[in-house]
């Protein structure tokens, strides 16, 4: 609503005053209401009016024309309240208008003023509309998040392959034990801005965190043929450089570690709750994912059979990847899992020299009955080639 509105009501209220009769004369007319506002939002050069007849013309003839402009079809067209009002003014006698002026002065300056705080409170709540717009958008996916606004239900969608990541900062029970809450808040925070930066650079989808884990996902919601494993994997390198120069503000001699499990396959994704919706991932390939990450070791990231596979097939010689052995899983039995060094620039004399040196110290720290996080023993399954 703005002062053309106002002043297109001006001028239908006007005629109800010159005619003495309601807009239309609805009871005296052969139309229906319905056809009158059909006709009316029609518009057009001859847009349909309110009558004003022969023995009206007695009014001032400046006063007709007036009302007629005020309603012209082009809002442009309208004269603004400033005019409209001293129109009026010449009209009036020229004695004695003290009290019509300042009756007049009041109603322009509350016009202007209403006008003025519309305009400042539409722009506030685009603004907040705006941020809202921001914040369902990082709980949900784009698509996702405006089907939701649009009032569209989000039916459940199956995606053939994706690739699957979990992280979780080793011994973080430990490392809180020595901070306070605010001081766990601020590093926690600190920590994840960057990595959520990292995860934007790679095109990753968050899924969500949990306390100190990550739920990433690439290949959902938008479908991107084989190029989610590259993705999560040079993701999760970065990853790993970062925190290796991260620093604790209130304990720098702390080290902090990541363990991820990285899984590769089809799953299905949809939309969980209506108070608080969730874009939840369901399936076995996400099973595996945090079996991948549970049974990892730290500044490590494992793969299962099925990711590993598939990094060496669409890009082969890129990555340095190598066998970690036969290990029992919980719920899954004996797996040959990998690791993944780094990505592999040069030769892959180099790569195999690196996949060397990075072994070593994994075989020395195994044992028979290792257990890791509960989830898993480690037997005498590893074999080193």
């Amino acid at each position: 609503m703005d002062q053309s509105a106002d002043v297109y009501s001006f001028a239908i209220i006007s005629s109800e005053i010159v005619t003495k009769k309601e807009a239309w004369n609805l009871e005296e007319r052969k139309e229906k209401i319905d056809e009158i506002l059909y006709q009316v939002k029609k518009g057009g050069s001859f847009a349909m009016r309110p009558d004003i007849l022969a023995e009206d013309m007695a009014a001032q003839q400046n006063l007709i024309r007036l009302i007629k402009d005020c309603w012209a079809e082009n809002p442009e067209d309208r004269p603004n309240m400033s005019t409209v009002c001293k129109i009026l003014m010449d009209q009036m006698p020229k004695t004695n208008t003290n009290l019509m002026d300042h009756v007049f002065n009041m109603l322009e300056e509350y016009t202007t003023t209403l006008e003025v705080e519309v305009e400042e409170r539409t722009k506030e709540l685009t603004n907040e509309k705006k941020k809202a717009d921001i914040l369902l958008g990082k709980m949900l996916p784009k698509q996702v998040a405006e089907r939701l606004k649009m009032g569209q239900t989000v039916e459940p969608e199956g995606f053939d392959s994706v690739t699957v990541m979990f992280s979780d900062v080793v011994k973080f029970t430990q490392l809180a034990a020595k901070c306070s809450p605010f001081q766990v808040v601020n590093m926690l925070n600190d920590l994840f801005s960057n990595l959520d930066t990292i995860i934007e650079n790679h095109g990753v989808y968050k899924v969500e965190s949990i306390g100190d884990g990550y739920l990433c996902v690439s290949g959902l919601p938008t479908r991107n043929g084989y190029a989610h494993i590259k993705q999560i994997i040079d993701m999760s390198l970065e990853f790993m450089n970062f925190v290796r120069n991260f620093k604790i503000a209130h304990l720098p001699r702390e080290k902090v570690e990541l363990r991820i499990g990285v899984n590769s396959g089809p799953c299905v994704a949809g939309v969980v709750g209506l108070s608080m919706p969730r874009y939840c991932l369901f399936g076995d390939t996400v099973n595996t994912a945090s079996r991948m990450e549970s049974n990892g070791k730290p500044s490590h990231i494992h793969l299962s059979s099925a990711a590993n596979s598939l990094l060496n097939l669409q890009y082969p010689g890129k990555y340095c990847s190598f066998s970690r052995g036969e290990v029992i899983i919980k719920g899954k039995g004996v797996m040959e899992t990998f690791w993944v060094a780094e990505k592999n620039a040069e030769a892959e004399g180099d790569a195999e020299r690196d996949a060397e040196r990075s072994i070593s110290p994994i075989v020395a720290n195994l044992t028979d009955n290792e257990n890791v996080a509960g989830n898993g023993v480690y037997r005498n399954y590893l074999k080193v080639s």
